[in-house]
């Protein structure tokens, strides 16, 4: 496989791009998609998803390739910036017109996705709204996934707060391990103003807030196994919290806190996709 050809798929940001996409087809055949249905979903997301991330590489090229981060093809000079920017173009056009085989009004939800997360590459990424953009932008894929539903129901509440709350908690926790790399840059979102400590606390916060409305919002009285969730999302931060503190300590590096906020996601993403059932 050629170099460049690589490098478009590692500039995707290919982790997370997969995770959001296999959730949304989770979530569409948990809420009743037929196979094309879900197979519009999956495709949906994905291109969004692409466009997303080869924009945010293109756009952060410079600001990379002066932290030394040989990682990132378009800063290691593996595939060229407008090379980026055209296939963001196209995948960014492609959402919609794929988005648009389930109908309107979920194309429309699909979009206005798609424009939030692009709007956080740029400007929004180093302004004080720098949680909204993920906020929308979860919120709105549960959203597109319910109205792309034949007959086009309402999306629940409770389902679109949840994972408005999970993406705002995401992009907390996503900074973390690059504040410093971003204050270098330039880089001033409300995590860099809130700093190390203020940020996981608002991660944390977020995706405790989620997990409580993934388990009480649905009808009928939550299980035990909801409820045990909620513990767990309570705790479990704060276990990470203390750990990254002894090992700051020790000299090393306090990735726990990180890492309690990620297995806080994981709770919410499994309640979000076997909640969406109840749809």
């Amino acid at each position: 496989m050629p170099s460049s050809v690589l490098g478009l798929v590692k500039a995707s940001h290919p982790e997370p791009a997969a995770a959001v996409t296999v959730v949304a087809g989770l979530l569409a055949a948990g809420v009743g998609h037929r196979p094309a249905g879900v197979t519009a979903v999956v495709l949906t997301v994905l291109a969004s998803q692409l466009a997303v991330g080869w924009s945010n590489d293109a756009l952060d090229a410079h600001r990379d390739a002066a932290v030394g981060r040989t990682d990132k093809p378009a800063a290691s000079g593996v595939v060229r910036r407008r090379h980026l920017a055209y296939a963001a173009v196209a995948a960014a056009v492609a959402t919609p017109l794929v988005a648009l085989s389930t109908g309107g009004v979920a194309a429309a939800c699909a979009t206005v996705g798609l424009v939030s997360a692009l709007l956080y590459n740029w400007p929004l990424k180093s302004t004080p709204v720098s949680v909204l953009p993920y906020a929308v932008s979860f919120g709105s894929l549960p959203a597109f996934v319910v109205l792309a539903l034949p007959g086009a129901p309402s999306p629940p509440v409770w389902l679109v707060a949840a994972a408005a709350c999970l993406g705002a908690g995401a992009h907390f926790a996503n900074v973390l391990p690059d504040l410093a790399d971003d204050a270098r840059t330039g880089v001033h979102g409300l995590p860099h103003r809130l700093g190390s400590a203020g940020s996981r606390l608002a991660a944390a916060g977020l995706l405790l807030a989620a997990t409580v409305i993934l388990v009480v919002g649905p009808p009928g009285p939550p299980s035990w196994a909801g409820l045990s969730a909620i513990a767990v999302a309570a705790v479990v931060p704060v276990i990470g919290w203390y750990a990254g503190r002894v090992a700051a300590r020790a000299g090393g590096r306090p990735v726990a806190a990180f890492r309690a906020v990620l297995v806080v996601a994981l709770i919410d993403v499994v309640l979000l996709v076997v909640n969406g059932r109840v749809v």
